[in-house]
């Protein structure tokens, strides 16, 4: 079996709530142990464990382990690098909020420069 290069040749993610690692290895077509090596390089990965340590993954795990897979896969991240990406996607607010932000702090230094001017 050939492996999808990227992610637009995975298959679609099912509308269920849990899926197993085996599930999870088939969606993402990673096998099950680079996923639980995953578990330990991405603080963002945290499948629920239940009886038996038995991982559970859910929805937002298989997008997360998609993106990761795309990062090393297809972009040529190292797992370091992989880790910073998906760090930096999670520290930077989206632009429109920088740019309300922005607005926000010029009325607020044009008032104060109306205080001092009086």
């Amino acid at each position: 079996m050939l492996e999808p290069s990227n992610n637009d040749e995975l298959p679609v993610i099912p509308g269920k709530r849990y899926f197993t690692i085996g599930e999870v290895s088939e969606l993402c077509a990673v096998k099950p142990h680079v996923l639980r090596y995953w578990e330990q390089e991405f603080p963002q990965l945290k499948p629920v464990k239940r009886r038996g340590n038995r991982r559970y993954y859910q929805r937002a795990d298989v997008l997360t382990i998609r993106q990761i897979r795309a990062l090393l896969y297809d972009q040529g991240f190292t797992i370091g690098g992989a880790r910073q990406q998906m760090t930096a996607e999670v520290d930077k607010p989206e632009e429109a909020d920088m740019t309300q932000i922005v607005r926000e702090m010029i009325k607020e230094l044009e008032e104060v420069l109306a205080v001092l001017k009086s």
